[in-house]
């Protein structure tokens, strides 16, 4: 029996204006943590607070996208997405505060972008779309202080680099909904493994991060066909074991 994708619920956030909504902390969602627990255990490994990049460089601010001539634009582009591929610590609310910012603005430039231009999304800028996304999304998660965690019951620990996190959510969303979204450059990069992490980040606490993560998996339900399937397999595997 196969699992239908049920359907998708645009998500809430009051304290963001402009971008999609994300529900507050304390809604539950249909991908509950406790049925992916049925499944598998939490992995115990270490807090994404490890894995950040900043060090490695520090970020200067680039020109505003809306004042880019046309013949630099795509160019410029290419390097907001490479600053936005630095991860930074949020665990240490002080550090780097500078470098935070500036991505935090680069991400909002990237949103308003995609969302309101046509013609921006040529073929070149596919893989290093992909890239910021995937460095920023996928990480190993913390270990749940709670391994019987129950969204309806619990208060859920929430994701320290949302400031950040949200806006790239945000970006995936608006570049898949994009009219000049193109599936079948796309599907070069956004395969069976990148659709697995994507299942594994359901395993978040954070309600806010489930339930983007919902609406994207919509979305690539709907754009790629021949990942249908296997979105199906997955689910079922998932939730029926």
């Amino acid at each position: 029996m196969e699992t239908k994708i049920p359907p998708a619920v645009t998500p809430t956030s009051p304290s963001s204006p402009g971008l999609s909504p994300v529900p507050p902390p304390d809604k539950v969602d249909g991908f509950s943590r406790r049925s992916l627990r049925r499944s598998r255990q939490r992995r115990s490994h270490s807090s994404s607070q490890f894995r950040y990049q900043s060090n490695q460089q520090e970020l200067t601010p680039l020109p505003l996208l809306k004042d880019a001539p046309v013949s630099e634009l795509h160019d410029l582009l290419c390097k907001k997405l490479q600053q936005c591929s630095i991860v930074f610590d949020f665990l240490d609310c002080v550090a780097d505060l500078k470098g935070k910012e500036i991505k935090r603005a680069a991400l909002n430039e990237l949103v308003e972008c995609v969302a309101t231009n046509r013609g921006i999304l040529i073929e070149p800028l596919y893989p290093e779309i992909i890239k910021m996304i995937s460095v920023n999304i996928f990480r190993i998660l913390p270990p749940s202080e709670n391994p019987e965690f129950d969204p309806e019951e619990d208060e859920p620990n929430l994701e320290p680099s949302w400031p950040h996190l949200q806006l790239v959510y945000e970006f995936f969303l608006r570049f898949l909904e994009s009219p000049d979204f193109q599936p079948s450059v796309a599907k070069r990069y956004i395969d069976q493994k990148f659709v697995l992490m994507l299942l594994e980040l359901f395993d978040s606490e954070d309600p806010r991060e489930r339930e983007y993560l919902k609406t994207i998996l919509h979305r690539v339900y709907g754009k790629f066909l021949g990942l249908r399937a296997y979105i199906r397999k997955q689910c079922n595997n998932i939730f029926l074991r």
